[in-house]
């Protein structure tokens, strides 16, 4: 019989999600706050990210708009929380796993698989039919890189 308690502790999985809502709230963006923590095989954290303005700029210096001309919206110059996560780890992110709130795009994909993340779990999947998450798949299926949506029941 073992002495370790077992009952009422996170699974990994519950724990990096945890952690990937929570750098999300650091996200000053008014309409989606997205986060993301990349985690070794042996569930070592070596990068978090949550989507923003690159470094040193300004809140107020660009659009956070939705909607109007491209250079008028935030989609030219937010950074993902994926492509954070990656841009502040600490060490190689080869072979490791991708915990994020939001499936990734398609341009969050092809920063995932040039560097080495073989796995993907995600919370949300709200532009799931959307050309950019339709190409995010189409991308990561023919690297190789798995993905699964968390569920608190895995």
């Amino acid at each position: 019989m073992s002495n370790y308690r077992t009952e009422g502790v996170l699974s990994w999985d519950e724990c990096f999600m945890r952690i990937a809502r929570v750098i999300a709230q650091r996200s000053k963006d008014p309409v989606t706050q997205a986060g993301a923590v990349i985690v070794t095989k042996k569930n070592i954290v070596v990068g978090l990210g949550y989507n923003g303005w690159p470094r040193g700029v300004e809140l107020d210096e660009l659009p956070w708009a939705r909607e109007g001309d491209f250079v008028d919206t935030k989609y030219a110059y937010v950074v993902h929380a994926e492509e954070n996560a990656v841009y502040n780890a600490n060490g190689s992110t080869e072979d490791c796993v991708l915990y994020c709130t939001l499936f990734p795009c398609n341009e969050c994909a092809k920063t995932i698989i040039q560097n080495g993340i073989t796995e993907i779990v995600f919370e949300g999947d709200k532009y799931h039919d959307l050309p950019p998450w339709v190409v995010s798949r189409r991308l990561l299926d023919a690297a190789g890189v798995r993905y699964r949506q968390y569920s608190c029941h895995n």
